[in-house]
């Protein structure tokens, strides 16, 4: 099955190159391109979409703002002129931000990407009934099981309807949502520190106002999780 993908740009430059590189790739369909991102809402909203390229800066409503005011996202891939907006599309959730002009094999690297984690579906399985090494199964493609232990894992991190699991050496992408992961992790290791979050809670190493760290990397505690993530650490110190 075809990815059906929308373009979003208001340079019609831009909406041809982009319009080039979808025709040569077999596994996308452009179903729809649009020069505003008000009319593309409305398509959204009605239309199953897989995948949005996604200008920023375009009048009356830009790129960001459409993107927050999504109610469900698809992969969205942020396409623009300006770095400095890459951090914030990420903590958007955008799979991936391609700098203009675009060459066609960094295209091809993100849709790549996309097809991959379109691909990917887990089951977690737990493997061990023991306390001392649980572990469980996750679907890393269309025929292998991955076996990762609890103790191993650090964060696991939403990417909308795909989480990111990120272990000690490794980090694995599966097509599942973080509210229903972290339902099946024991609730005495993991707990979840913002809407895009779930960290282990023996692997924190040091908390400091509304944010802690973990191997190096600091994460913000949502302002909702907070009293529940310091009481929770606080009474494991």
């Amino acid at each position: 099955m075809k990815l059906r993908t929308i373009i979003i740009d208001d340079e019609p430059l831009a909406i041809n190159v982009l319009k080039n590189y979808v025709s040569q790739v077999q596994e996308l369909e452009l179903i729809e391109t649009f020069s505003n991102a008000v009319a593309a809402t409305t398509f959204v909203q009605k239309n199953t979409v897989d995948i949005i390229f996604l200008d920023i800066n375009m009048p009356i409503l830009d790129g960001l703002d459409f993107l927050k005011n999504l109610q469900s996202v698809p992969m969205v891939v942020m396409t623009t002129a300006h770095e400095e907006y890459a951090l914030t599309s990420y903590e958007l959730q955008a799979i991936d931000y391609l700098v203009k002009p675009i060459p066609f094999p960094r295209f091809l690297q993100s849709v790549q990407r996309i097809i991959k984690l379109k691909q990917s579906s887990t089951t977690p399985v737990s493997t061990s009934n023991t306390a001392e090494n649980p572990s469980i199964f996750i679907k890393i493609d269309k025929k292998k099981l991955q076996k990762i232990f609890l103790e191993d894992i650090l964060v696991i991190e939403s990417l909308k309807d795909y989480i990111r699991i990120k272990t000690k050496s490794d980090k694995y992408i599966i097509h599942r949502t973080l509210s229903s992961f972290t339902e099946e992790l024991p609730s005495d290791k993991f707990i979840r520190i913002h809407r895009s979050y779930t960290i282990s809670i023996c692997k924190v190493d040091t908390i400091e106002g509304n944010s802690l760290e973990i191997g190096g990397i600091r994460y913000t505690i949502g302002r909702s999780y907070i009293n529940d993530v310091k009481e929770t650490l606080l009474g494991n110190a």
